[in-house]
This record gives C-alpha cells, sequence and structure tokens, in this order.
C-alpha cells in the first residue's frame, strides 16, 4: 500500500492543504500496515521498528486525527469495523449480561472470538477511560484482543500513560497501560491550530446569551424546520427504561438541556436517540462549574455521539463557545467538546 500517494492525491482532490506531521503520520501508518498486513516477513526484516499490534494516535482536538484515521480506514483492504468507544463497550455488557451465566473469563472468551471471526482491524476513535466500571474490565479485554492477534488503530486526545488519570482504583488499571505501551505504536500529531474553529461561518447555529433575542431565533428556525412536518408521540424504550420526547417531528426533536443531561441517562440512551434524530435543538445549555460536573460529563458523552452519528445541531446557551466555562476535571475532554461543537453548528 502506497498510502503516502493516496493521501497527497486526497488532500489535493478535496483542496486540503497538506501539513508534513500529518504525512509523517501517513508514512507510519503504511508502515504498520506493512508489518502487519502486506508481506509479512519480509516488513519485518526492513522495518526500523519492532512489529506492534495496535496504533495509537494522539493529539490536541481539531488537528485531523480523525480525519487521518479514516482515511487509513477507507484505505484498508480487509475485514474491519469502526466504533465509538462507549458504542463498543455498551456492545461488551449487553454481551455480558446476555451470557450473565458464563464465567467473566470465558465471557470475554466469546466475545473477543466473535471479534476476531469478524474483522482484521478495529478503528476506536475518541478512545477515553472514563468510568470505573470499563477501567476495571479493559485490561482483560484487551489482552484478549491481542492475544488474538486483532489490529487496532486508536484516536485519543490523551496519551495513553495519562489514561484514567486521577481515577478510582486506577493502580488496577495500570496493567492495561503498560500492555497498551508494548503492544502499539503511540505516536502524537502536532499541529499548530483547531481546523474545526478555522473554518469562518458567519451563520453559525450557536446562539448566545440566554435572552428573549435568542429564544426568538431558535423559536424562528425551529418553525422553519418544521414547516410542513407533523408532530408525533416519539416514546423510546432502553432496557426497560422510558424517554419521552414531547417535541418531535419526523427526526427533528427539541430538547432543553435539563431534558437530556440532568436525569440518569447515558451513552445508551443517546445512541438510541441519535438514530431516530437528525437534527436537535439543545436549548438553556449552562456554564459548568463543580455543582454540575455530572452534568457536564454527560454532555461531553452526547456530543461525541452526535458527532460520531452526522446528527446536526442547534444551540442557545448561557455563553458563547469561547467562555463557556468548564470544571476542572474535565478541561481536557470538554475542549474536544468545543471544537466539536464549532463544527457541528455551523451552517
Amino acid at each position: 500500500m502506497n498510502l503516502k500517494q493516496l493521501f497527497l492525491i486526497y488532500c489535493n482532490n478535496k483542496k486540503l492543504e497538506i501539513n508534513k506531521n500529518q504525512v509523517d503520520i501517513i508514512e507510519s501508518l503504511n508502515e504498520f500496515y506493512n508489518v502487519n498486513f502486506d508481506n509479512y516477513f519480509l516488513s519485518n526484516l526492513l522495518s526500523k521498528k519492532k512489529n506492534k499490534q495496535g496504533f495509537y494516535l494522539q493529539g490536541d482536538v481539531g488537528v485531523g486525527k480523525t480525519m487521518i484515521l479514516d482515511f487509513f480506514y477507507e484505505n484498508f483492504d480487509k475485514s474491519k469495523q469502526r466504533f465509538h468507544f462507549n458504542e463498543f463497550m455498551i456492545n461488551f455488557h449487553n454481551f455480558v449480561f446476555q451470557n450473565k451465566d458464563n464465567k467473566k473469563e470465558n465471557i470475554i472468551n466469546k466475545f473477543v472470538n466473535k471479534l476476531k471471526k469478524k474483522y482484521k482491524l478495529i478503528f476506536f476513535d475518541e478512545f477515553q477511560v472514563t468510568n470505573i466500571v470499563d477501567a476495571m474490565i479493559l485490561g482483560s479485554l484487551f489482552k484478549k484482543i491481542f492475544d488474538q492477534n486483532i489490529k487496532v488503530i486508536f484516536s485519543s486526545n490523551i496519551k495513553i500513560n495519562d489514561l484514567y488519570k486521577d481515577g478510582l482504583q486506577r493502580e488496577q488499571f495500570l496493567p492495561f497501560v503498560r500492555n497498551l505501551k508494548l503492544k502499539c505504536y503511540e505516536e502524537k500529531l502536532i499541529i499548530n491550530e483547531d481546523y474545526r474553529k478555522s473554518k469562518k461561518n458567519k451563520n453559525r447555529k450557536y446562539f448566545y446569551p440566554l435572552n428573549d433575542v435568542t429564544n426568538f431565533k431558535i423559536n424562528k428556525l425551529f418553525r422553519q424546520l418544521t414547516k410542513g412536518k407533523i408532530k408525533e408521540e416519539k416514546i423510546l424504550s432502553i432496557k426497560g427504561r422510558k424517554f419521552n420526547i414531547k417535541n418531535y417531528y419526523q427526526g427533528i426533536a427539541r430538547f432543553d438541556f435539563k431534558d437530556l443531561c440532568n436525569k440518569n441517562i447515558g451513552a445508551e440512551d443517546y445512541i438510541k436517540l441519535s438514530k431516530v434524530c437528525d437534527f436537535m435543538i439543545i436549548e438553556n445549555l449552562p456554564n459548568f462549574n463543580n455543582n454540575n460536573s455530572d452534568q457536564q460529563q454527560r454532555f461531553i458523552t452526547l456530543i461525541d455521539i452526535i458527532y460520531e452519528k452526522k446528527v446536526k445541531l442547534i444551540i442557545s446557551s448561557a455563553s458563547s463557545l469561547k467562555e463557556l466555562a468548564s470544571t476542572n476535571n474535565q478541561l481536557i475532554p470538554f475542549k474536544r467538546t468545543l471544537s466539536r461543537l464549532y463544527e457541528l453548528t455551523m451552517n
């Protein structure tokens, strides 16, 4: 595979600026492919790097990590699957529930064996670990994935050593960190600007502050979007829980922030929601502080899923994107959220 040549053609066709740092990552991915999939023995002899089964691309928000790994993924010519990490873990926990009579080790073996039968490569976009349940299982789960020689690529804002930093019982998570460093090439993509923020657009669908003028603009857009559409009663069922969408017009939904983030709901609910919504309006987004940090974590998860599922978005907020406040313990993931909001709310 001559990935560099394909990437240069891709950039030219898309009229994208060719960045040397991105090209360097493309060349590293090409070597990862050659060592693992193409002329295995010859590539191992010629490669300057030790053969590893994973490729972990870390970098700041908006530098093009996902774009580069998406490009590699689209040009990968063998069986593959792309997962948002939240969705992957939901699939795993559902599998555990369905096989709850089996021992944990047997469940992990069965789950990974299913993956091995289907995929040569798995791509985890925006890899992060935020809760103790996932943290405690990842060591065993990924050890089996690597033992089965499934190749894995990751994008993340966080370097491997800092995953689940300051998390509960992190010492039990450290074997996973060590295994990931052992099994993965770790590369950092450095770009001096956030490409999402650099896209100029005067008609951004992000309105602030929360006042009568903002309400007027939101109401006007909502009327335009729903013109000719029929209001429906939409009730979602998620593992016995009911979620009622009060303002739903054939794929267009309008929510107050509290309806989505003040309740005890999470990634599985948001994924179900994204499957029935093409366009979402979220009103009354607050600034975040220590008193609403749980709501901020839910909002971060929600925006990750909306972005992944390509749901269109309109926001009304207390502050501009530049001034929207965050709790200290969510500064890094919220930086990604803000970057994605810049892109999602462009016209």
